[in-house]
């Protein structure tokens, strides 16, 4: 357990992740949080439920359970820089659903629901999940306290 936890903590030198980590990370928490809690302006989990069953996401409950999670907790982790790897791959996991399922029909841009944002998003954690948290980060303090 002590090697895999190593592992998935190791991270690149650098403080470069640290600015996708905090940016994404708020943009992802705060997206968790209107799909959970109806924050900023969502509609909640029984909202996001219904509208995921609307589009043909089924069972909406959970899958709007299971990416309010993944976009609440995994971005806190990134935020942290705990556990980045696994919060960084989850999260392109929904990135990627989030684009075939709901914006790729509307082309790229944004301003036509396109997937601009979402490829964004996804390309931001498929990097930090290869990379991992960086030099500031709780991964690189538990790392060090591993080797």
């Amino acid at each position: 357990m002590k090697a895999l936890i190593k592992n998935i903590t190791h991270s690149s030198t650098g403080i470069d992740a640290l600015a996708l980590r905090l940016a994404a990370g708020v943009i992802f928490t705060a997206h968790g949080a209107q799909k959970l809690f109806a924050w900023f302006g969502g509609y909640g989990l029984e909202g996001t439920a219904g509208w995921m069953a609307s589009i043909g996401l089924e069972p909406g409950y959970l899958l709007a359970l299971m990416a309010g999670s993944a976009e609440f907790f995994g971005g806190l982790f990134l935020i942290l820089g705990l556990l980045v790897r696994p919060a960084g791959a989850v999260l392109a996991l929904t990135m990627m659903v989030a684009i075939v399922s709901v914006h790729l029909e509307h082309g790229l841009f944004m301003s036509n629901n396109g997937y601009e944002f979402a490829l964004s998003l996804l390309a931001i954690s498929v990097g930090l999940a290869f990379r991992g948290a960086g030099s500031i980060s709780l991964d690189r303090e538990l790392h060090k306290k591993l080797a």
